[in-house]
Formats: C-alpha cells, sequence, structure tokens
C-alpha cells in the first residue's frame, strides 16, 4: 500500500511539474527584457564590431535579432559585464563603439504598450506584416505629424481601430513581443510609411488619396 501511495505522489508531483513549464512557456511575459533602440548605423557599428572579435556571424544589416542578441550577451559575460543584451554605457565602451546616450536603452513600458497595438491591429498577419504594423506607430513618433511618443501616437483620437473598440487591452503573446522589438532595433519593412488600412475593412476615402509603399498580408502601407 505504502509503495502504491509513494508511485502516486511522485506521478502526481511529475504532472504538476511538466503542466507548469508548458504553462511558462506558452504565456506571454508581462515584464519583457528590452535589449535597445539604437539608429540602424549605431546597430551596424555593434554588429561589425561583434563580428571583428568573432561573436557574431551574421549579415551586418543594422536589425538586432535572436543572433545579435546572443552575440551581445557572449560578449557581455566573456568581458564580466552584466548580461541584459543591452548596449549601454558599460558594453558599448567595452566594444571601442559610441552609442548615443538618448538611444541606448527604450523602456519596457514602451514596448510593451507596442506590442499590444501590433497584438491588437495585425494578429493575424503574417510576422513581417506585425513588423510594419509597429514600424508604421515608430514612423509617426518620428514624424513632426504626429505626437513624438509611442502612448502618444497609439492613443491619438480615433487612429487606431483598436484602441477605439478596446482591443488595445488584449495581452500580446511572443510574436507581437517580437515584431515590436524588431521595429524597435530598425528594421521597417514599411519604407518609412506613416499609415496602413485593410482595403476590405477600411471606410475611409481620404486614405486611398495617399501614395502607395507597399502591400504585407492584408494591409496596404503607404505615405
Amino acid at each position: 500500500m505504502k509503495r502504491y501511495l509513494l508511485v502516486l505522489c511522485m506521478c502526481l508531483l511529475l504532472i504538476v511539474g511538466v503542466s507548469f513549464a508548458v504553462t511558462s512557456y506558452l504565456l506571454p511575459q508581462t515584464s519583457p527584457v528590452v535589449t535597445y533602440t539604437a539608429t540602424t548605423s549605431e546597430n551596424k557599428a555593434i554588429q561589425k564590431k561583434l563580428k571583428q572579435l568573432g561573436y557574431y556571424k551574421g549579415k551586418i544589416d543594422g536589425i538586432i535579432g535572436s543572433q545579435s542578441l546572443k552575440a551581445i550577451k557572449k560578449f557581455q559575460k566573456d568581458y564580466g559585464l552584466k548580461v541584459d543584451g543591452i548596449v549601454g554605457k558599460n558594453t558599448a565602451k567595452a566594444l571601442g563603439i559610441t552609442i548615443s546616450s538618448s538611444n541606448t536603452k527604450q523602456s519596457s513600458s514602451d514596448l510593451y504598450l507596442l506590442a499590444k497595438c501590433v497584438h491588437a491591429e495585425a494578429r493575424g498577419e503574417p510576422y513581417v506584416g506585425k513588423v510594419a504594423v509597429a514600424a508604421v506607430i515608430l514612423n509617426r513618433v518620428k514624424s513632426s505629424q504626429f505626437p513624438n511618443t509611442i502612448a502618444g501616437v497609439i492613443y491619438q483620437p480615433y487612429a487606431f481601430t483598436a484602441v477605439t473598440d478596446g482591443q488595445i487591452n488584449l495581452e500580446p503573446d511572443k510574436s507581437a513581443y517580437n515584431a515590436a522589438r524588431d521595429a524597435m532595433n530598425g528594421w521597417d519593412p514599411t519604407y518609412g510609411s506613416l499609415f496602413y488600412y485593410n482595403p476590405a475593412k477600411t471606410t475611409s476615402k481620404w486614405i486611398y488619396s495617399r501614395q502607395v509603399v507597399t502591400t504585407i498580408g492584408d494591409h496596404v502601407f503607404a505615405l
């Protein structure tokens, strides 16, 4: 009887452990780790230096993706730096490069909000389409025609359907986080677009007057 109970307890513990591991993997993180947002030229300088040192083997494209992030963390570990993937003052100094202080770090709240908007606006789109939506938001932040913060752009009245209908409050998934991070790290598949729309759903006649740049998935991107 005791042996039976022991085996039963071990089985229950195994089931609970597997369930916890699967749940932890599937649920999006509420406190994402942010790398940094630098200009494309600064990102290229980082990649070039890491490549010279033998840490990075990818393309020098100015996009800080998973391969670049892995290289940054390996470099930080080897040089006794804080292993966080952030190329801040200390890591930049160790690399022998200069990063603009205004671009060294992006707050987790900005990444979270951007990921929420991406998830709400483009969760049915291909991955590059999600990055594209995030890029449009960031392009607006840089434009004098729009508010100069991510929150300001997203919550500008009537700017995004997802804010109007409440879908902005949905929790973003891992894909939305990754797309937001890729856009913040310089990837812009829209080539500077400030607008996007779904021709099958839009009721605005004005949007059709904008210069079309590209089409990704169901969205048309325009200037």
